[in-house]
This record gives structure tokens, C-alpha cells and sequence, in this order.
């Protein structure tokens, strides 16, 4: 499955989903920075970060923790 973090630079909470992440069990995940991005910035800016699944669609807001996000990864699709 692809995961991706999606985060802003300069953001202490998308660090701390990052080390969330890590001490899940979540290695393999890619980070989409929404920086310079305004469509993405309209569309994430005040959820950030944000853990979103590739074959779903769905997207996790932030706060989440380890058990959340297991579940969030674990859960088949329809």
C-alpha cells in the first residue's frame, strides 16, 4: 500500500506525525509538501498534516496516533 504524508516545512506537527509514523511501524510512506502549491495549500493548509492512502483515496487528519493510523492501514477496501 502507498501512504503519503502530506505537510508544509517549518511545521512542528508534521514532525511529529513523522516520528508517529515511524514508531507505528509505518516505514514506507512519501511526503507530499504542499509549499508553493496554492491549490494545495487551499486544500490543506489548515489540515496538516494529513496521512492519505494511494488505492483508497481516504485521507487521515491529523491528530492521529499509532493505533489510528494501524487501523487506518489495516482496513480493506470496499
Amino acid at each position: 500500500m502507498i501512504l503519503t504524508l502530506i505537510q508544509h516545512d517549518d511545521c512542528e506537527l508534521c514532525d511529529e506525525a513523522w516520528a508517529l509514523l515511524s514508531a507505528a511501524g509505518v516505514r514506507d510512506f512519501d511526503s507530499l509538501w504542499i509549499d508553493g502549491d496554492p491549490v494545495l495549500q487551499a486544500r490543506y493548509g489548515a489540515r496538516v498534516p494529513v496521512l492519505r492512502r494511494y488505492d483508497s483515496g481516504e485521507e487521515l487528519d491529523w491528530p492521529f496516533d499509532g493505533e489510528v493510523v494501524r487501523r487506518f492501514i489495516s482496513t480493506p477496501l470496499p
